[in-house]
């Protein structure tokens, strides 16, 4: 079971989100730069390709990602079956999340089996608010430093990092992509707590991050 002081670290960090999904390392207002939290109680065409250091697995998700999108996974084993699993399940997450972005659409299978509870419900409504605003995602995202804090009786405590230094948003009507320039904030560290579904798959159920974390900053 998670302590209260994790739980307590997790809450402290709710603050307003902006509707950019990228463009976090902008100069121009794109992205608040705060520390934000999913699902408080407060309110490439094909399979995707695995990294070198993770081998395709049994009952593997396929992510579809559109051919100007791409996304990596740098994830080590930790030499626990138990921590591989959530850590494995948790990156299938953060590639759910992209391909939902990039499809522009909130409730995929991927979604729905990588996400539960108030966190699925969170970002389906940023997928339909970027939608709505007529945005999508393009360039590239990575994956890296992926670790369990915490892990007790189908409940676990995870993160990771995402580069999204060469991540921007793309109008869907005209193409057009809105660059922009890449800085610490590009990097974000991401807190996740997770739990065992009724299928066997860890689902990420609540989800705090914080930009230009240290932890994952790389230059």
């Amino acid at each position: 079971m998670l302590t209260t002081r994790r739980r307590a670290a997790v809450a402290s960090l709710f603050a307003a989100f902006s509707l950019s999904m990228t463009g976090c390392s902008s100069d121009s207002g794109h992205g608040s730069g705060n520390d934000e939290i999913a699902g408080a109680e407060t309110g490439k065409v094909g399979p995707s390709t695995p990294s070198s250091s993770e081998p395709a697995e049994k009952n593997a998700p396929s992510f579809d990602f559109p051919r100007d999108l791409k996304v990596a996974v740098d994830r080590e084993s930790s030499g626990d079956p138990v921590k591989d699993a959530i850590l494995r399940d948790t990156a299938y997450a953060a590639q759910a999340r992209v391909e939902a972005f990039a499809r522009s659409e909130s409730r995929t299978a991927n979604m729905s089996r990588y996400f539960g509870a108030n966190a699925l419900s969170f970002w389906v409504g940023r997928v339909e608010a970027f939608k709505k605003d007529g945005l999508t995602v393009t360039g590239g995202y990575r994956y890296f430093n992926f670790e369990v804090t915490d892990v007790s009786e189908g409940t676990a405590a995870v993160r990771y990092c995402e580069d999204q230094s060469k991540a921007f948003n793309k109008e869907i009507k005209t193409g057009k992509v809105r660059r922009t320039k890449p800085s610490d904030k590009s990097f974000v560290l991401y807190t996740a707590q997770a739990a065992r579904g009724a299928a066997g798959d860890w689902q990420v159920t609540q989800q705090s991050w914080k930009k230009g974390d240290p932890a994952c900053v790389q230059r």
